[in-house]
């Protein structure tokens, strides 16, 4: 007896010292940012498994792991300034009283607010990761430490899609959590929140792995409605019923180790606090993309290229699928990875990395884990019958070299930044208003055009003295635009003759 308890003493030790053995170096600006990731559990067996003292399903002390999580997870406030427009006064008002009428030029306003969040250190340096909507549009981020002490923090990168976001302190020896692993969590699994709800001091709550690959649609208000090729939102959610509530968001969800398994993300209530489940990414996804960010500055996508269908009975049938599981392919990108591969339309992927495949957002966790140019081992059911392809994956331009952040930048200086929503004129419109083209501006909401006296309604017709005609036309001038340089927009108003000249800042 005694001898099987120096074993189990002996793999404890060994254990430990595997853990903080096992670094991931990322070069950043020729340094090396280290993170800390746990090793395996080894699972035992045999006569150890049923001693005294040994595994149980029982949730324990969770005291262990909540002390040595907490001096890891740390608040942040953040500080925004967004410009409000100032309610426009009625037509008909305009009309009797003239435009001073209801207290002048109806100028737009820049109004300063206040945000806060969790993050969680990943590295002794500086490095902390946090929700994207934590910091998100903020001009000044604030990390506040368990200790008290107070940091002005640098955002080094975002990613809207994953939600997930990578900010730096200039601090050095800070206690770094240890990344575990979400794949191995299992449903009704003990895990603890840490983080700042409603500007409290740091929280500890627990609750059970509820679910995993969860998909509720939060992230799809970050895709940008004028992208040609919109990307979708990498939505894996670990569920759980811990309490999570606004403030958590950027925070810690940590096994009963203390090991790292998810950011918490969002909550489910119809009244905004806690009163049911909580999300979290999962912290397979939150290497991949801190990393990324770390390293190239911006997250590295691999495309499988299909258009998938999550099946299920009533789906298999109308689709004349041979089963009723699985995602099926309902067409194939021209040249994409799946075509040079060999997938066709028709066929059902049962199993990605050796994994059975049940849903879409299992689908893209796996595939948002790797970067061009990986090759992912895929399983299909073609005609009832499963073959093995392995599918190496491109990035957004079809090509498998990583993408550059400046690359990407000017990509981006796409109508989403001007804060406006548009519509193209109809043929009809345009010959009443005695032009080939134009673009009208449907919306404003919080944006570069808000910071100027553009009114809903106006008729763009030129930009940087080209002509514009359509929402295409203006995408591809904004592309141009540098860094630093302004927009010069030129129209009309519907009811008005005159053409106006506004310069927008880029």
């Amino acid at each position: 007896m005694k001898s099987n308890w120096k074993l189990l003493a002996l793999m404890a030790l060994l254990s430990s010292v595997i853990t903080l053995a096992a670094y991931n170096l990322l070069g950043f600006n020729n340094r090396d940012v280290i993170l800390n990731e746990a090793s395996p559990i080894q699972q035992i067996t045999g006569r150890l498994a049923s001693m005294p003292g040994g595994p149980s399903a029982a949730p324990g002390d969770f005291s262990t792991a909540a002390e040595a999580v907490t001096p890891m997870v740390v608040h942040i406030r953040t500080t925004m300034t967004r410009t409000v427009r100032q309610q426009q006064v009625p037509d008909i008002f305009r009309e009797f009283f003239g435009d001073e009428f209801g207290g002048g030029q109806r100028q737009p306003r820049r109004q300063q607010g206040q945000a806060s969040g969790s993050g969680v250190i990943i590295s002794k340096d500086g490095y902390i990761v946090t929700n994207n909507h934590v910091v998100q549009d903020a001009d000044e981020v604030e990390v506040i430490m368990t200790d008290k002490r107070s940091f002005k923090a640098k955002v080094i990168g975002t990613d809207p899609l994953t939600d997930l976001a990578v900010i730096k302190v200039e601090a050095n020896n800070l206690p770094a959590i240890t990344l575990g692993d979400s794949d191995a969590l299992k449903l009704g699994e003990w895990v603890l929140a840490v983080g700042y709800p409603l500007d409290l001091e740091s929280t500890v709550t627990a609750g059970i792995v509820s679910a995993k690959g969860r998909r509720i649609g939060i992230l799809d208000q970050n895709i940008s409605k004028t992208d040609a090729k919109p990307d979708s939102p990498v939505e894996a959610f670990i569920q759980t019923d811990a309490a999570i509530n606004p403030g958590n968001s950027g925070g810690a969800l940590v096994n009963l180790r203390g090991e790292l398994v998810g950011i918490n993300s969002a909550i489910a209530s119809a009244t905004g606090y806690y009163s049911g489940y909580g999300f979290a990414v999962p912290v397979s996804l939150v290497k991949k993309v801190s990393a990324d960010l770390l390293k190239y500055g911006n997250v590295q996508r691999g495309y499988i290229g299909i258009l998938p269908i999550e099946l299920n009975s009533t789906v298999a049938k109308e689709k004349g699928a041979k089963i009723g599981r699985g995602i099926y392919v309902e067409s194939v990108v021209e040249k994409g990875a799946a075509e040079a591969a060999g997938l066709k339309k028709g066929d059902v992927i049962v199993k990605m990395e050796g994994q059975p495949l049940d849903s879409d957002a299992q689908m893209r966790e796996i595939i948002g884990r790797r970067r061009p140019g990986d090759v992912v081992n895929v399983t299909v059911n073609r005609d009832g019958t499963e073959r093995d392809f392995k599918v190496e994956l491109r990035n957004r331009n079809g090509g498998r070299d990583v993408i550059k952040k400046s690359d990407v930048t000017a990509a981006n200086t796409s109508l989403s930044t001007l804060g406006a929503s548009f519509e193209e004129l109809s043929a009809q419109e345009a010959k009443q208003l005695g032009v080939t083209g134009g673009v009208r501006v449907k919306k404003i909401t919080d944006g570069k055009l808000a910071e100027t006296d553009i009114e809903e309604g106006f008729i763009i017709v030129k930009a940087n003295g080209k002509n514009v005609k359509t929402t295409k036309d203006l995408q591809a001038i904004m592309s141009t635009v540098k860094e630093g340089e302004g927009l010069m927009l030129i129209g009309m108003y519907p009811n008005s003759s005159r053409m106006y000249y506004y310069a927008v800042p880029v």
